[in-house]
Formats: C-alpha cells, sequence, structure tokens
C-alpha cells in the first residue's frame, strides 16, 4: 500500500489541531455542563498526554504514578474484526519502540484523574478483563471499556451541542457565532502535539513524548505550530521595525 500511495503522490489529508481559543471554548462548554461534564476527566488527560486514543482507553489505574507523576504507555486497547470473528476488544502493544515510553503527568491531568477516581467509587470501577488486562481507567455507564468510536460519538453531540447554544446566544446579542468545527479523538492528540510544539524547542523531546517513530511527523507538526507563532511575531513587529 506504501507503495501505490506513493506512485500516486498520494497525500494523507492534513489533520488540524484546534486554535487556543477553540480549545478554551470546548472545554468550558463540556466543564459547564450538566448533561456532558462527566467526560471532562478523559477530555483533560486527551488534551493534557497527546496519548493516541486506544492508549487512552486502555490505561490503567496502575499505570500512573501519582507519587513520581509520570504515566506509563505500554499497551493499546483496539476494538476490531479478527479473521472471521466478529468484532471485539483486544490488548495490543506498541508496533515501535517509540511507542512504549513514559509522560510526565501535568497537574491539570493529575486533578482529572483523581476526579474519575474519587467518581468511581461511588458508581463503581471498570470490570472488564481483555486479554489479562484489567483495571481500565475509563468506562461507560455499564463499568465496561469504551471504544474510539464511541468517544468520537461523544465530541460529535458536545459539537453539536455548544454550537446550537452559540447560535442562540450570538442571535441574542447581534454578534457573529464563535463556532466550533468537527473534530474528532486524533484532532484532540494534535492539538497537544501542536501546544507542545508552541513552548518546546526540543524536537527529540517532542518524538519522545508524542510517541512518534518517525521525526519527519514531529517535524511536520512542529513546522506548521511555529509558522502561526511566526506569522503572529511579525504581527506584533509591524511598525516597530524601520526598514527604510
Amino acid at each position: 500500500m506504501a507503495e501505490i500511495k506513493k506512485s500516486h503522490a498520494w497525500e494523507k489529508p492534513k489533520r488540524h489541531a484546534l486554535t487556543e481559543r477553540q480549545q478554551e471554548l470546548f472545554v468550558n462548554f463540556t466543564a459547564q455542563s450538566h448533561q456532558y461534564s462527566h467526560w471532562l476527566p478523559l477530555i483533560t488527560t486527551m488534551l493534557g498526554t497527546g496519548c493516541r486514543i486506544g492508549e487512552i482507553l486502555g490505561l490503567r489505574w496502575e499505570d500512573c504514578d501519582f507519587e513520581q507523576n509520570i504515566i506509563s504507555v505500554n499497551h493499546t486497547l483496539i476494538y476490531r474484526k479478527f479473521t472471521d470473528e466478529p468484532c471485539h476488544y483486544a490488548v495490543t502493544t506498541p508496533k515501535t519502540k517509540a511507542g512504549e515510553r513514559i509522560i510526565p503527568m501535568l497537574a491539570d491531568v493529575k486533578d482529572a484523574l483523581k476526579t474519575e477516581y474519587k467518581q468511581q467509587i461511588e458508581d463503581g470501577f471498570n470490570e472488564s478483563v481483555i486479554d489479562g488486562y484489567s483495571g481500565f481507567i475509563f468506562k461507560s455507564r455499564y463499568n465496561t471499556v469504551l471504544s474510539p468510536h464511541g468517544v468520537n460519538r461523544v465530541l460529535d453531540r458536545i459539537i453539536k451541542a455548544y454550537n446550537t447554544q452559540e447560535e442562540q446566544t450570538a442571535k441574542r446579542e447581534r454578534r457573529k457565532p464563535e463556532l466550533l468545527p468537527h473534530f474528532s479523538c486524533h484532532n484532540l492528540r494534535h492539538t497537544f502535539c501542536t501546544r507542545f510544539c508552541e513552548n518546546e524547542t526540543n524536537l527529540k523531546v517532542i518524538q519522545e513524548i508524542m510517541g512518534h517513530a518517525d521525526i519527519t511527523t514531529t517535524m511536520d507538526i512542529y513546522n506548521e505550530a511555529t509558522k502561526e507563532k511566526k506569522m503572529e511575531s511579525f504581527a506584533g513587529l509591524e511598525g516597530k521595525i524601520k526598514i527604510r
């Protein structure tokens, strides 16, 4: 497939990160929503670690060291069809060494995970056991693991609810609405990576945290992120540098 794509000059569609403003609007709406606020710990962990959705959903309590503030990423939860069997969950280990990594735990992520733990003391913990793995952090209302498709459906519902509310509010206030674009779990990983690139210059560190096997993947995102910052920087220079 790689050779066919190369011969046809196929380019992977660009993944777009949320802007800082879009991220703020999305997180604030979710936090204040009675219907969706219970999804905030999951969303915070996605935005605060940059993990792939399968890594997030496969995360177990034992993978989180709250003393050292470290998250160990060493496996992925997947849901797909194997041979002639129906679709089912399975746990796989990273394809490359880069996929197995340690991610420092940001304070917001730590708070989110502790909030989730306290809630599960009341509601019950995840009861799923998959390929010998148990103690998964994030769960459905039935105390089972979540699927990536299910999380994407949740994001869709939150985006639609926000946009509906924002359109009504903007109409009342006679202004243009600030609408959120459609995005998926992978866009939230891309968003974390973009924010990280905006604040970190060491490409090797970024590559290791993101689990990129190829440094060119890191460089592509880094270049796109820093391009935006360069444009902002030069916009602020207008009139301040005397050229002629």
